[in-house]
């Protein structure tokens, strides 16, 4: 068991275990984002890491396909940090929530040696809410996009290089249209943030998977892509493909739900730096 596997061990609930927890008509959710262990200051402009840190939190909610409305906001930043950009950071937080139709109804500040931003994300539920454990054997999985960039993005800046002000490592991209037109037609759905080979384990739980696509060490193990890790009925396959064809979305079937399966490259799993 790794520590935040233990850690989360501490608090168990039956509303745990998805990317947000549904109570009522609204699905919960948070997600970390700090200075060292996500981004460095000098990979990423003050925006930059104000528009990251609203996106990887709404990825949350567009995984379970509910609709962000609001948000609470924690901040604790550097006394260090100059008025400028202070006001750069906001501006990437309040410019990516107006985008995405979310408002900031409270939160605290305080000060700390590093950034760290928190955000809880309070989500509308649509009609079909997507969880993780709803699979079975025979579906299918398949994850969108295009697996390995964010790594590829992370190594360029490791070793003192630069990377486009869109590489995924700095801007992520959220499947938005493709899940709400493929939701009714998906079983179970999550974002892949710490890695396919991290990942998919929880997708699955207790179930496994016959795994038939060949994938590279990169795809398997590249962290905070916040794309979509889906899985559905074999007769759904045409459906989801032509809402995958309709939204300019790539999907590619890794394999099936097997029971008495997992076979996944024994790599190193993705750690954040």
């Amino acid at each position: 068991m790794d520590k935040e596997a233990r850690i989360i061990s501490h608090f168990t609930h039956a509303l745990n275990g998805d990317d947000g927890a549904l109570l009522g008509d609204f699905v919960y959710s948070k997600d970390l984002f700090i200075e060292n262990v996500h981004f460095k200051r000098e990979w990423l402009s003050m925006e930059q890491i104000g528009t990251k840190a609203v996106l990887v939190n709404i990825s949350d909610a567009i995984a379970m396909n509910a609709t962000p409305l609001y948000a609470l906001l924690g901040l604790a930043l550097p006394k260090e940090l100059e008025n400028d950009e202070i006001n750069a950071l906001c501006a990437g937080i309040l410019d990516t929530c107006a985008k995405h139709g979310v408002s900031i109804i409270g939160g605290d500040t305080t000060s700390a040696d590093k950034i760290t931003i928190s955000l809880t994300i309070i989500s509308k539920a649509n009609k079909k809410t997507l969880f993780r454990k709803n699979t079975k054997n025979g579906d299918f999985i398949a994850f969108t996009g295009s697996l390995g960039l964010s790594l590829k993005g992370l190594k360029a800046l490791q070793n003192g290089g630069k990377i486009a002000r869109n590489s995924r490592f700095i801007k992520p991209s959220l499947r938005i249209e493709f899940m709400k037109k493929s939701a009714k037609n998906l079983k179970s759905a999550m974002d892949i943030s710490d890695g396919l080979a991290n990942d998919l384990p929880k997708f699955l739980g207790k179930k496994g998977a016959k795994i038939s696509a060949k994938l590279s060490k990169e795809q398997w193990l590249s962290g905070e892509e916040y794309e979509l890790l889906v899985a559905f009925n074999p007769k759904n396959k045409a459906r989801v493909l032509a809402y995958a064809k309709q939204t300019r979305t790539k999907l590619t079937i890794i394999g099936q739900v097997k029971n008495g399966y997992l076979k996944i490259p024994k790599y190193r799993a993705f750690k954040h730096f």
